[in-house]
């Protein structure tokens, strides 16, 4: 064999070799599992050297592990950086270290200012970016590489509205703990020019968390449907202070934007009546949640115990959850990617990874049920779409229990009354009828403060040779018929006499005063007392169906007859008719002389036998002027009778006139010396308020007096 063809055998020995190495070293690297390294960037405090993130992405990490099914070829490892809180400096170096060991993904930080700071170098390296803390986002500002898991502000924003005007609040009032409070209630902020909603802004005290002095002024300024933008912490500490303010009875309603409501120490507040209302992110139905949780609270439990911040032990907050979910949608966004490898990243080199684009799109398109609810992501702007929110209120029974085979206890604190989401708005599971009609079981084993007032029958003082005290010193029907509904609805009351002895009445300044001023000021529950329902009182207080229905009546004395007397004739017209009749007859009379004087015809010759004669004569002479006004005025004429066209025209005119008072006078005559007639006439309320002759009373600040008050004041307007 020649030298070439022992170098050809030689040469297809040794390929046929290295193929023989080459399989047994890839069947192995084929078989043997594949390492993926997610970073964390978490901010610790002193008070808290491991944050309760960074304990959840722990959590989740180790629970994809455990499970294989998840990612069988795949082992999830991590890289965790603590930062100190608003070092956006420090969480920007961190951020750079862990691209240069290979990271497919960064986790946090929290803080808005080290977030950005985060966010800038994830775009620019496009390696995607997990957020799941509520952020702040600019419109114009480009961010390709970034999700969050935290539901919208202009969502939020809208779900507390729809509530609002599910409940028909018309004056509410928004307590924030920052300024970002004021951004994430846009939406609210907008209702008083679109719809009848007054709101009122009050911003809690920064530092300290002493809100006694706030809470004082939104006691004394009544307002009973209050908002509060806050931490859970936060929340915490204003729960406490406003029982011991007294604030936290039935009348107030407090609704708290957190969506860690669900998961604080709300056990002392459960018997107190208070309305309070939240948000839920955490899908609690669902069964498989429910294990995750127990688990999570298992491992809590266990752990060294935290300072004290309001949440209950072992219970997982929305933060926590949110970043469970986030690490497992990266997980199933990696198990898509088919030939995507991890490569070490320089900050200084801007040479960005080459598969960030298409990994962030696989994140994006990735769906999950997590513990938060179903996760869809918005493909534009990463933020994330279609997505539930629990409308959660403090309840006394437990009408909510846990899932069989878990262990979470506070469900029995909370109740669900409807759901809202992102695309279809509120729905509400319970109805303000059905609460309506469960409002008797409501008073069970209550105690109500009962203001009355003193009126016979109704309330009286007892009369006994001994000591009475609480209850027992009065008598009357509204002390019967109150303890006939105690019985029945099962409560029980304390009857005081209102303080200032007044039924309720409303001032100038718009206050009301008495019984009426202490139901508004809720100083008493319930007032028992012959209390007039008007509508002025409607528009404050409710009545109940009246026992007794009355009306404003009035009451004069018939005046005594007497006999008629020597003038007795002229009561028909009144001395004022009288004096303007005798003086229209004198001045008819002057009229007619004067006129008679002027006229050629009223002039005649006394001796008509004597045509030649100058002597002219004037029968209308002051006196016989005078004598013809008093014969027509008497109906009984005279011998004077005028000639010329302007006496006749004179004297026809006050015919007329003597014509029309004279039969006037005889109709009436007859009736005036039979029946006496009172000067000024009632026949009705409004009568009575027109004239002031007569004088008349009612009981101060009672529905009488308001009565005729309003109708003075409508009648001066």
């Amino acid at each position: 064999m020649s030298m070439r063809g022992v170098a050809n055998v030689f040469f297809r020995e040794t390929k046929a070799a290295l193929c023989f190495l080459l399989s047994i070293l890839v069947i192995p690297s084929q078989s043997s599992q594949q390492v993926l390294r997610i970073g964390g960037i978490f901010e610790t405090t002193e008070n808290e050297p491991i944050s309760i993130e960074e304990m959840a992405f722990k959590f989740a990490i180790t629970n994809i592990n455990r499970n294989r099914t998840l990612m069988p070829n795949t082992t999830l490892t991590y890289d965790i950086q603590r930062i100190n809180l608003y070092d956006s400096f420090e969480a920007s170096r961190r951020a750079c270290d862990q691209l240069t060991l290979g990271v497919a993904a960064v986790f946090g930080p929290s803080h808005s200012s080290s977030i950005s700071a985060v966010q800038s170098i994830c775009n620019a390296m496009e390696v995607p970016h997990v957020q799941t803390r509520w952020k702040h986002r600019i419109v114009d500002q480009k961010e390709s590489f970034y999700v969050n898991l935290y539901p919208e502000y202009t969502s939020i924003s809208r779900a507390i509205l729809d509530l609002v005007q599910y409940y028909k609040w018309k004056t509410i009032t928004v307590v924030y703990e920052d300024s970002t409070g004021l951004i994430r209630l846009q939406e609210l902020m907008k209702a008083p020019s679109r719809y009848n909603i007054k709101v009122k802004i009050r911003q809690l005290p920064s530092g300290n968390r002493d809100a006694k002095p706030l809470l004082k002024q939104m006691k004394r300024g009544k307002e009973f449907f209050v908002i509060f933008d806050c931490t859970y912490a936060t929340a915490a500490h204003i729960l406490k202070q406003i029982l011991s303010m007294g604030m936290m009875t039935e009348y107030y309603h407090y609704f708290f934007t957190t969506l860690d409501l669900f998961a604080l120490n709300l056990e002392p507040y459960r018997y107190s009546g208070v309305n309070m209302t939240g948000f839920r992110l955490l899908n609690m139905d669902n069964t498989r949640v429910a294990s995750i949780i127990e688990k999570w609270a298992m491992e809590q439990l266990q752990a060294p115990p935290k300072p004290d911040s309001g949440i209950l032990g072992g219970m997982i907050t929305t933060d926590a959850a949110l970043m469970y979910d986030a690490v497992y949608v990266v997980s199933l966004a990696f198990r898509k990617a088919f030939q995507m490898t991890v490569s070490s990243l320089q900050c200084h080199r801007h040479k960005p990874w080459r598969f960030g684009s298409r990994f962030m799109n696989l994140i994006k398109e990735t769906q999950w049920d997590g513990l938060t609810g179903r996760i869809t992501f918005n493909k534009t702007d990463g933020l994330r779409k279609d997505f539930n929110l629990d409308i959660i209120s403090l309840k006394e029974e437990g009408l909510e229990q846990p899932t069989r085979g878990t262990r979470y206890p506070y469900s029995k604190v909370w109740q669900k009354i409807g759901i809202w989401n992102s695309n279809t708005g509120l729905n509400m599971t319970d109805s303000l009828k059905d609460k309506s009609t469960n409002i008797t079981d409501s008073l069970a084993n209550r105690t109500l403060l009962v203001t009355t007032i003193l009126e016979d029958p109704y309330v009286m003082h007892k009369k006994s040779d001994k000591p009475l005290y609480g209850n027992d010193r009065f008598e009357g029907y509204c002390l019967d018929l109150l303890k006939e509904l105690s019985n029945i609805l099962g409560f029980t009351y304390e009857v005081r006499l209102v303080a200032d002895g007044k039924y309720g009445a409303q001032n100038e300044k718009s206050e009301w005063n008495g019984m009426v001023g202490e139901l508004i000021d809720h100083k008493a529950d319930l007032a028992v007392a012959p209390l007039t329902i008007t509508y002025v009182r409607e528009k404050v207080i409710d009545f109940s169906k009246p026992f007794m229905t009355l009306g404003i009546s009035i009451l004069y004395r018939k005046p005594n007859g007497t006999n008629p007397g020597v003038f007795s004739f002229l009561n028909p017209l009144s001395p004022d008719i009288w004096m303007y009749v005798l003086l229209a007859c004198l001045g008819v009379s002057c009229v007619l002389f004067v006129i008679a004087r002027f006229t050629p015809y009223e002039w005649y010759n006394p001796h008509p036998c004597n045509p030649d004669s100058d002597v002219v004569e004037n029968n209308f002479t002051l006196l016989n002027s005078f004598w013809f006004g008093v014969g027509a005025l008497m109906q009984q004429g005279s011998e004077l009778m005028p000639k010329a066209l302007s006496t006749r025209i004179v004297g026809g005119i006050w015919w007329f006139f003597t014509l029309i008072i004279i039969s006037s006078y005889t109709a009436n005559l007859a009736a005036f010396l039979t029946v006496e007639r009172m000067d000024s006439p009632i026949d009705s309320a409004d009568d009575l308020a027109k004239q002031t002759k007569i004088e008349y009373g009612a009981v101060r600040d009672g529905s009488t007096m308001t009565f005729f008050k309003s109708y003075r004041a409508h009648s001066l307007l």
